[in-house]
């Protein structure tokens, strides 16, 4: 028997799902070779947040056994730096995909055979309700069982820390190192355990309260808006929501509002995907809505599409979005201890519009937790609201996290504001440009395996190209944490690269002022394609 057969066997005998354990034998019995090793090659590592992958059979899939391990890490973990966890617990969420909720269980199970107080949602609420109420409950720290958008097949493990921010080194680091020693078959309490607390609907109200306090002008009322929650957990509460806020309800695409984890009606259910959005915009025009707002199916993104003055829809950029979202807290809000933040590869507009009108910035790396960990570091200052490119908008101080449904009220009042004086979303749109310069923005994807995209991001860095499309290169950066190159072609122009955290791709940003940089993304795109070890996914274009 092969290395990868005692492997299968093993895991075999400790995996509580008959599911993953009927597929794993068939493996085993087809001798399917292939098939054991991208089973059990490795393990899930720590990514962005936590874990993510498909869903199967052994260490490199998703199942109750990865979890239980996960869990009990994780349990060791808050157990070694904080005296006080056992008491303080694990609030642990999930959304509607499939087996979202048996990994939630399992979860407050391990931590209940450990000594440690668990605290469950209920079934299927959106991330952003677990990272507001971690603080909320006094948690040591949270779960979220999600894959956010990530396609159906899929689903994820989300960690948060006490502050209700995603976790960043040492914790992730040190979390793994503890599933490394985790037990082969983790020991789990019963369901029922005195330890396991199943809350009710006083955190959704909590939450729902929080966000009411964002509306500046309440009186402005009279906007049209359409929404869908892409099969997402997020509809419900964003309705609460825009009631409790006093914005008349949204009108919702009625084929995408119910939870359901096989996302019938999108290829990919994330609203950066071409065509994700279609079924909302066309809900839009049937109503004449003022704006079409869609939540990720975990409802901690939002995207947004507007009417143009001719009649036709399109789609905001992230970019676009947060500095619509920043330009109205900015001018309605006063104080020198303001704080505004974004990443390294959002636009440059609003390091712009913070300078403008003398208010803190700081750029941080890619990945929201560390925006949270920019505010954390800057306890003096009051947090704004940060924000990046992937559609991530944080418009409160709680949570410390990514928050499409907090994020949607606030652009409602916008547009309703805008209504209110006889103007669009596009107005506002072109009065940013009239005063900062139209920032274009230009993404697009080079596949490459993980190891061959670092290497690939390295040797250009080691040997910076000294133009681009006929454009000088003037200046090369390196931002070692990010893994990002940074190339600098004159006062308005940049393109920028790296390997991405969760995907076998390499990304390119670019952007300039007043121009498209799209030919300096495709050129730089070029330049890594030509190792022949990847392929160019198409460009996108946006304008901020």
């Amino acid at each position: 028997m092969t290395d990868l057969n005692h492997l299968a066997e093993a895991w075999l005998a400790v995996d509580p799902d008959p599911e993953t354990r009927a597929e794993l034998t068939a493996v085993i019995t087809a001798g399917d070779t292939e098939g054991l090793a991208e089973r059990f090659s490795g393990r899930l590592q720590f990514g962005t947040a936590g874990l993510r992958g498909a869903l199967g059979a052994g260490p490199m899939r998703m199942n109750r056994v990865v979890v239980r391990r996960a869990a009990w890490g994780l349990v060791q973990h808050v157990l070694a730096t904080d005296p006080a966890a056992a008491r303080r617990g694990v609030l642990i969420g999930c959304d509607a995909r499939k087996n979202s909720d048996v990994f939630a269980l399992d979860t407050a199970r391990v931590a209940a055979a450990l000594g440690v107080r668990s605290m469950l949602l209920p079934p299927h609420v959106p991330t952003p309700l677990l990272a507001f109420s971690i603080t909320e409950l006094d948690a040591a720290a949270g779960v979220m069982v999600t894959a956010s958008h990530n396609p159906p097949a899929d689903n994820g493990y989300k960690v948060y820390l006490d502050t209700g921010s995603q976790i960043v080194p040492p914790s992730d680091t040190e979390i793994s190192a503890w599933i490394d020693r985790a037990p082969a078959d983790v020991p789990v309490a019963e369901e029922d355990h005195v330890l396991i607390e199943s809350l009710g609907d006083e955190p959704l109200q909590r939450y729902l309260g929080a966000i009411r306090s964002l509306r500046g002008a309440p009186g402005m009322d009279s906007v049209v808006i359409a929404y869908s929650p892409l099969h997402g957990v997020a509809g419900r509460p964003l309705l609460a929501a825009f009631d409790r806020a006093g914005l008349p309800t949204p009108a919702v695409v009625e084929a995408q509002f119910e939870p359901d984890p096989t996302f019938p009606t999108v290829r990919f259910p994330n609203p950066e995907e071409p065509g994700t959005m279609d079924l909302l915009i066309e809900r839009a025009v049937e109503i004449g809505a003022d704006v079409a707002i869609a939540n990720d199916p975990d409802g901690d993104r939002l995207g947004a599409a507007i009417p143009l003055r001719d009649g036709t829809w399109r789609k905001m950029t992230g970019d676009e979005l947060g500095c619509l979202l920043a330009d109205h807290l900015l001018r309605t809000t006063s104080g020198d201890d303001r704080l505004v933040v974004t990443t390294l590869v959002s636009s440059t507009l609003l390091s712009k519009m913070a300078a403008a009108t003398g208010v803190h910035y700081a750029e941080t790396s890619t990945g929201f937790k560390w925006i949270a960990r920019a505010v954390l570091d800057r306890p003096e200052l009051r947090l704004l609201m940060g924000y990046e490119q992937a559609l991530g908008y944080l418009v409160a101080s709680q949570p410390l996290d990514k928050d499409g449904i907090s994020a949607a009220v606030l652009l409602g009042e916008i547009a309703a504001a805008a209504v209110a004086s006889g103007r669009m979303l596009i107005d506002l749109l072109d009065d940013i440009v009239a005063r900062y310069g139209r920032h274009v923005t230009c993404e697009r994807s080079v596949r490459m395996e993980p190891a061959a995209g670092k290497a690939a991001v390295e040797a250009l860095r080691a040997d910076p190209p000294a133009e681009l499309a006929g454009r000088t290169v003037t200046a090369v950066e390196w931002f070692d944490d990010a893994g990002l190159l940074r190339l600098q072609l004159g006062d308005h122009a940049r393109v920028q690269v790296r390997p991405s955290g969760t995907e076998p791709k390499v990304k390119v940003y670019g952007e300039a002022v007043d121009e498209s940089p799209e030919a300096l993304v495709v050129a730089l795109a070029a330049r890594l394609v030509a190792s022949g070890t990847a392929s160019a996914a198409p460009a996108g274009r946006a304008q901020s």
